[in-house]
C-alpha cells in the first residue's frame, strides 16, 4: 500500500466522511424526482394525494433526528465504556467500525432526504408526476431505514462490550500479521548479512510513531539514484527528530531526501495496519487490566492467551511468501522474540500469582513451540522458563509451583517433538 493509498484509507475511515457521502446521496435521491417526472404517466400521479408524501416525509424527518441523536449517544457511551473497561488503544477500532458508521450515516441521509423533499414540495417543483417518484423513493428509504434500525438494535447490544472489543483487536492484529507473513519484509529484500557498513543517513523530520512505510516509493527513489536504501526501523517504532530512519548507498539531492522522508509517515499514535505488534500489545493491555486488583478477572486474561495463540499461529504456520518486488530497498523482518515479548511478558508478570494463568501460559507456549516450522520455538522456550521462574518466585503453595514447573518441562518436550 502506497502512502497516498494509506492516507486515503485513513480518511475514508472517519465517521464524518461516510456521513457526508450518505447525506449527499439522500439529497440527490430527493432531487432526482425532478428529472424523472417526465417519465411518469399522469394516471399514476393522480392516485397519490397531494398531502400523502408531505406527511410521510414530516414523520420521517422528526423520527430520524431522534434516532440519530440516540445513536450518537449510544456510540459515545460505548466508546467511553471501551476506553475505561478495556483499553483506550482499542477505541480507534470502534471509531473506524463500518457497521456503526453505516447505520448512523443511513439515519442522517434519511433525515436529509426528508428535509430536502419537504423543501422541494413546498416550492412546487415536483408536480404530480414528480410527487409520485418521490413517494416511491420514500417507500424505499423507509424500507432501508427499518432494516438498518433492526440490525443497529442488535449491534448495539454488543458495541463496546469487553468480548466484542477484544475480538476486534484480535482481528486487526491477525490481519496485520497475516499480511506480514505474506510479505515478511513489506515487499522489499531482507537486510544483508553484514548490514550496510557505510551509507548516507536519512533522518526523521519529526518525533512520533512510525505509522506507515511506503516501500514502493523508496524503491523508485533508490532506483532513480542508482543505489539502495536500507530501512532501519519498522512501523510501530518510536522515532525522535533527526534520528536515523534508513541509510542510502548513494548521496541524495535535497528533493530526493525530502521525498524519502515523506515515505516514512510519522504520527502521534501507533496504527494497526502495518504494525502487528501493536495489536498484540493492546491484547496484553486488556489482560493486564483484567489481572489488576481492582478488576480481578483472570478469565479475561485466559481468553486473551487463547487469542494470542491464534494470532501467533499465523506467523508460526507454513505459508507462501510473495517474491519481493522492491529490489532496491531492504527492510528488517519481525523478531519472534519481540512478538512473544509483547503479549506474554505482561501476562507472566501480572498473572504470576495466579496458578490458573500460569498454567494456561505454559500450555499456550507449548502449542507455539510445536507449531509450524519451529520459528517460534526459541522464543517460546525462553518465555516458558521466564514465566515458570516468575511463578515460582510468587506462588506460595508448593503444588501450584510444581504444576507450573512441570508444564514448563512439557514445553521443552513439545519443542523437541516439533523439531
Amino acid at each position: 500500500m502506497t502512502r497516498w493509498q494509506w492516507l486515503l484509507a485513513q480518511f475514508t475511515r472517519r465517521l464524518w466522511v461516510r456521513s457526508a457521502l450518505f447525506s449527499l446521496l439522500g439529497a440527490l435521491t430527493a432531487l432526482v424526482a425532478i428529472w424523472l417526472k417526465p417519465f411518469i404517466p399522469p394516471a399514476v400521479s393522480v392516485r397519490i394525494g397531494a398531502d400523502a408524501v408531505d406527511n410521510v416525509l414530516g414523520i420521517m424527518a422528526s423520527s430520524m433526528l431522534a434516532v440519530t441523536t440516540f445513536s450518537l449517544g449510544a456510540m459515545v457511551s460505548a466508546y467511553a465504556a471501551a476506553a475505561t473497561g478495556v483499553t483506550p488503544r482499542a477505541t480507534m477500532l470502534l471509531l473506524q467500525d463500518t457497521k456503526a458508521q453505516n447505520a448512523l450515516s443511513t439515519f442522517i441521509g434519511a433525515f436529509l432526504f426528508s428535509i430536502v423533499g419537504i423543501v422541494a414540495l413546498s416550492t412546487g417543483v415536483y408536480g404530480g408526476e414528480g410527487r409520485a417518484v418521490l413517494f416511491i423513493a420514500t417507500i424505499a428509504v423507509i424500507a432501508l431505514v427499518v432494516v438498518t434500525l433492526l440490525r443497529w438494535i442488535e449491534y448495539l447490544s454488543r458495541l463496546g462490550r469487553l468480548g466484542e472489543t477484544t475480538r476486534r483487536v484480535e482481528e486487526a492484529a491477525a490481519e496485520a500479521l497475516r499480511e506480514r507473513r505474506r510479505k515478511p519484509h513489506l515487499g522489499a529484500l531482507p537486510p544483508p548479512a553484514g548490514g550496510m557498513a557505510e551509507g548516507v543517513p536519512i533522518l526523521a523530520s519529526e518525533t512520533g510513531y512510525l505509522q506507515h512505510l511506503d516501500v514502493a516509493a523508496l524503491d523508485k527513489l533508490a532506483q532513480a539514484a542508482g543505489g539502495r536504501i536500507d530501512v532501519l526501523v519498522l512501523p510501530g517504532a518510536f522515532v525522535a527528530r533527526e534520528s536515523i530512519l534508513a541509510r542510502s548507498s548513494r548521496r541524495l539531492a535535497d528533493e530526493q531526501l525530502g521525498a524519502v522522508q515523506k515515505a516514512f509517515s510519522i504520527g502521534d499514535m501507533r496504527s494497526f495496519d502495518q504494525d502487528p505488534r501493536f495489536g498484540l500489545s493492546v491484547l496484553a493491555e486488556i489482560a493486564s487490566r483484567a489481572l489488576s486488583p481492582a478488576v480481578n478477572d483472570p478469565g479475561t486474561a485466559i481468553d486473551v492467551i487463547g487469542r494470542a495463540v491464534r494470532i501467533l499461529s499465523i506467523w508460526a504456520g507454513e505459508g507462501a511468501e510473495e517474491e519481493p518486488v522492491c529490489r532496491h530497498v531492504t527492510v528488517p523482518g519481525l523478531d519472534e522474540h519481540d512478538l512473544l515479548d509483547d503479549v506474554f511478558s505482561p501476562l507472566a508478570r501480572d498473572g504470576a500469582a495466579l496458578v490458573e494463568v500460569g498454567i494456561r501460559v505454559q500450555k499456550a507456549l507449548a502449542i507455539l513451540a510445536a507449531t509450524g516450522s519451529g520459528r517460534l520455538m526459541p522464543a517460546a522456550l525462553r518465555h516458558a522458563e521466564l514465566a515458570a521462574a516468575r511463578a515460582v518466585a510468587t506462588l506460595t503453595f508448593e503444588p501450584d509451583r510444581r504444576a507450573v514447573v512441570d508444564l514448563s518441562a512439557r514445553v521443552r518436550a513439545a519443542a523437541k517433538l516439533g523439531n
